[in-house]
């Protein structure tokens, strides 16, 4: 069983910069302790002479291109590409809010 506590989900929520009511409270308490009981099941696993996952990287080629280093795209043509923009800059949603 795991060591999850209101404080933890508030914890939590405060960290994900969500509002959590009671009803929310109880939902995110059931689910993580779901979550955090079924890693815990999964720790119990024997994995002892269990070859690693790593085939795909032997035997796969890389599908990705390779960069490459390419001239800038000049202000205005860029900002052409842009949602929105302000002053020869993108403009963009803010992220931090004062509380």
């Amino acid at each position: 069983m795991s060591d999850l506590s209101d404080d933890t989900i508030e914890h939590l929520a405060r960290l994900s910069r969500i509002s959590v009511t009671e009803a929310d409270k109880k939902i995110l308490y059931q689910d993580l302790n779901r979550i955090v009981d079924f890693i815990d099941l999964l720790e119990q696993v024997d994995t002892e002479g269990v070859a690693t996952c790593d085939f795909v990287h032997k035997h796969h080629k890389h599908l990705l291109r390779e960069d490459k280093v390419k001239d800038m795209l000049p202000r205005d043509e860029f900002l052409k590409n842009a949602p929105d923009h302000m002053g020869g800059m993108v403009k963009v949603p803010p992220i931090i809010k004062k509380e």
